[in-house]
């Protein structure tokens, strides 16, 4: 026996020893066979492929993002995720921005080659085009009132859905159809549509195509292509919202006040949210769980900003129904999604601390559950998202006890004030005051206060946006502010970043609505506070 063991041990030692010296000797050449990657699509499904080594092996496939390039000294992209797989192909996720892709082929002793080059995601190449997710042929037809849903294009404000009785005279482009144009909406806030067709079910042959536009209501990019819409009017017809999951950022996390966002039902503004700690008695029913621990109604038809911090650890189930004036569900609750609350036993990084540019959102109609609008998506190094919408300076600084010091983070950035600049009964001195109380009270709590410079605003957008006025003041008092934050221990200045050419106000290529930045101003916003990452205590 004991020979046996022995035996063994050196024909695995052997082994070990032979794999060690191809690998680092290359006697394959491998290092001269670079990874050649590609995307195909696979049943409907966007694939990153690549031509598999002559060699025993694994792939690591990595998601990077595109850098803003304004930083002086940055990478050219920034690393989301890496994951491994043995297999020659990986199935790409909705990320709600234009990422790219690499692979490596990796041994038992490390590379074999270099990575591939970084091969950009073709859903998001330039002209910009909606690309539908769901498709109706005459082998799965739609019901007279089908959900048609698109990959949200990054920027847009809201979308026009056309409807056809035959293929465009051109196709995309930017004009609507002048031969076979039936029926367009552009008051589309999400990427997704529920489309009544019951009026034109006498037409031979119907078609739909989308596009994106911007605040004026002018298009982005082009019209996606136009797609054929087989319906059979047998089928039931969807009687509850659809939630709004095809875009996920890699790492979804809800931040500390959750957001809940959802496809609304046709011509329903009305719904209502509830959330569970456990999973519903029964799906897609009519009555709210007995067991739910929180409900809101919301006007808005597509988002619900939960009013309440969720710090606690565990798993979070929510739903969504549609309800009438009386609060009688219309339809069925919505499909159940879950959640989860990490436990933070140890003490956190980071934080983020401040206001809504904290919490998430911007381009007006992306909420913080669009994790590609949160300026933590894009930082280097993990860290909590403690904001809330809608916080003054002062708000930002009576919840700091029971918000901040449950996680009792090693360092916490600090931005907030913005919403108080825009307010003229509010002065530089009273957010300087909350501050400086914010920073008292992370000084006794052993935490690092890292503030954030105020950055410039644009009433004109502002006003566009959201028909509310500015205080004329508004830059005398950020600069006021600003100057007390240059004066701090521990400061990261994001303001000369951020003006229009100018130099006078917000630019408007960073923030839609001239207050919260967009997805290039947010990766701007993380590009800046990565470069100063030596700030951290750790």
């Amino acid at each position: 026996m004991k020979k046996f063991i022995v035996f063994t041990l050196t024909i695995l030692a052997f082994t070990v020893l032979c794999i060690y010296l191809t690998e680092k000797l290359d006697v394959l050449n491998l290092a001269e066979l670079p990874l050649e990657a590609s995307f195909t699509e696979q049943e409907g499904r966007l694939v990153f492929t690549w031509k598999r080594l002559p060699y025993p092996c694994f792939y690591k496939v990595e998601t990077f993002s595109r850098t803003t390039g304004r930083v002086k000294g940055e990478p050219d992209y920034h690393l989301f995720k890496q994951e491994f797989t043995f297999k020659a192909a990986y199935e790409v996720p909705g990320t709600a921005i234009p990422t790219y892709y690499r692979v490596t082929a990796y041994g038992m002793f490390g590379s074999l080659n270099g990575p591939s080059e970084y091969v950009e995601n073709p859903d998001y190449a330039e002209p910009v085009r909606p690309i539908p997710i769901f498709h109706y042929d005459s082998e799965a037809p739609a019901s007279a009132m089908p959900y048609l849903v698109w990959h949200t294009v990054p920027g847009a404000v809201c979308y026009e859905v056309e409807l056809l009785s035959g293929p465009p005279e051109q196709e995309y482009g930017t004009a609507l159809s002048s031969q076979h144009h039936l029926y367009s909406n552009q008051q589309v806030y999400t990427n997704g549509w529920q489309a009544d067709l019951k009026p034109f079910l006498n037409q031979e042959h119907l078609y739909w195509r989308v596009r994106a536009m911007n605040l004026q209501k002018e298009p982005i990019g082009e019209f996606s292509k136009a797609e054929p819409l087989a319906v059979d009017p047998s089928l039931p017809m969807p009687n509850k919202p659809l939630l709004n999951n095809f875009d996920v950022m890699p790492g979804f996390q809800q931040p500390l006040y959750p957001v809940y966002h959802w496809i609304p039902m046709h011509d329903i503004t009305r719904y209502e949210v509830e959330l569970m700690t456990t999973p519903p008695e029964e799906e897609n029913n009519t009555r709210p769980s007995p067991h739910r621990v929180w409900n809101m109604v919301a006007n808005d038809s597509f988002s619900c900003y939960d009013e309440y911090a969720r710090p606690y650890a565990g798993e979070y189930y929510w739903r969504v129904r549609a309800i009438d004036e009386t609060g009688k569900t219309i339809g069925t609750y919505s499909d159940t999604e879950e959640f989860k609350v990490a436990d933070h036993a140890t003490r956190a990084l980071a934080g983020a601390f401040g206001d809504s540019i904290t919490h998430g959102g911007g381009a007006v109609s992306y909420s913080p559950a669009s994790l590609e609008y949160s300026y933590t998506t894009y930082l280097d190094f993990p860290v909590i998202n403690l904001g809330r919408s809608g916080d003054t300076s002062h708000t930002s600084m009576l919840r700091f006890d029971s918000d901040v010091l449950p996680y009792q983070p090693l360092n916490l950035f600090i931005l907030t004030g913005s919403n108080s600049l825009r307010a003229d009964n509010i002065s530089a001195q009273a957010v300087i005051a909350d501050l400086s109380a914010i920073a008292k009270k992370c000084e006794q709590n052993h935490i690092r206060p890292i503030f954030l410079t105020l950055m410039p605003i644009n009433p004109t957008n502002i006003y566009a946006a959201f028909k509310a006025e500015t205080d004329p003041n508004w830059h005398q008092k950020m600069d006021e502010v600003n100057a007390y934050i240059r004066h701090q221990p521990y400061y990261i200045d994001l303001e000369p970043y951020f003006y229009d050419s100018s130099k006078s106000v917000m630019a408007p290529e960073l923030a839609t609505d001239g207050l919260h930045p967009d997805i290039y101003g947010k990766m701007l916003m993380a590009e800046i506070i990565n470069e100063h990452q030596y700030l951290l205590k750790k």
